[in-house]
């Protein structure tokens, strides 16, 4: 397994965020983690990258245990997250935020070359390039920290709640942009989404969290007509 969490635990105080979670994931995958609000699937996210310190279990990436590294050594593994909430450096311009994700890199090639295809990916970013970052819409703060974290080079993204606030047609090009992350980049991808349709449609696997767990898993194809997944996460109708 390229990726996997095994039966991790989370603790915020005395509360049991995350309970004995094991989820996998093979190169070149998207896997999604849907669920309610609360269900543990963003703790999950902070564990992977070191910035909630399990309580039980291991997490392996590429054959390094990660559990074990601070979270810079983590993003030195290949691992990059896109935060909930769209967290852009407000004041800065859009070029300058997206070399802000590439600042541990050296190749100064590589990053002008990266930066060019960010642009191309996301053509709104370009024709803001100078502007700040804090006057973007949402839906275009949110291609900005994607492109940010891709600017790292990562071989494993991970993206919490991108579609959260997003205008529906902004939504589309922003599952069109994961798809092709994964298709065409060849990174591996784990997506924490509500919204639990999107998710489903993009994602070759999922898991379903409930209460701290996972609930049920599969390949989203099959659980797009699975009938419990139809009643708690997609209001009985798909």
């Amino acid at each position: 397994m390229y990726f996997e969490t095994k039966n991790i635990s989370v603790n915020y105080d005395q509360v049991r965020a995350v309970r004995n979670v094991s989820i996998g994931l093979e190169e070149g995958e998207t896997i999604s983690l849907i669920g309610a609000n609360g269900a543990g699937k963003s703790s999950t996210l902070r564990a992977i990258t070191g910035l909630k310190k399990i309580v039980e279990g291991e997490i392996w990436f590429d054959g390094t245990r990660l559990d074990l590294l601070p979270p810079d050594r983590i993003v030195g593994c290949g691992v990059a997250m896109v935060p909930e909430g769209r967290r852009v450096f407000p004041f800065m311009s859009v070029k300058d935020n997206l070399l802000m994700g590439a600042f541990s890199r050296r190749d100064k090639a590589s990053i002008r070359a990266d930066l060019d295809r960010m642009f191309t990916r996301f053509p709104r970013l370009k024709e803001r390039i100078s502007q700040a970052a804090g006057t973007l819409s949402g839906g275009e703060q949110q291609m900005l920290v994607i492109a940010r974290a891709l600017m790292a080079a990562p071989k494993l993204l991970l993206l919490d709640e991108p579609s959260l606030g997003i205008a529906p047609k902004l939504v589309q090009d922003i599952a069109r942009s994961i798809v092709s992350i994964n298709r065409d980049d060849k990174v591996s991808v784990i997506l924490v989404e509500q919204n639990s349709r999107m998710a489903l449609s993009i994602s070759h696997r999922t898991y379903a969290f409930s209460t701290g767990e996972v609930a049920i898993e599969g390949r989203s194809e099959d659980l797009r007509q699975d009938d419990r997944i139809r009643r708690l996460y997609l209001g009985g109708e798909l």
